[in-house]
């Protein structure tokens, strides 16, 4: 069985992030690639989850915060603009 190439283009700075991280592990770009090929051949599906990151305690508790001093009368705005030209930022 013979080799392919496979050529990806991503930009330089999502490169180095994830070289980094593959590194970290004790890989390199290309075997992590390879991995992940085998594995779309092994299930038969693409191995990705595509959701939006779950916000962390602080931010759930930031949240809930700045919704309790809306309904309590305190200011709102509609845009961060609005709210720094507020504080005379």
């Amino acid at each position: 069985m013979g080799t392919a190439s496979v050529t990806i283009r991503v930009d330089e700075s999502t490169k180095q992030a994830v070289s980094a991280i593959a590194e970290d592990f004790g890989f390199d770009i290309s075997s992590i690639t390879r991995a992940f090929y085998k594995q779309i051949e092994r299930e038969h599906r693409i191995p990705l989850t595509l959701e939006y990151p779950k916000p962390n305690k602080e931010s759930l508790e930031s949240i809930r915060e700045a919704d309790e001093i809306a309904r309590n009368g305190g200011p709102t705005y509609a845009s961060a603009k609005e709210m720094f030209e507020a504080m005379g930022v």
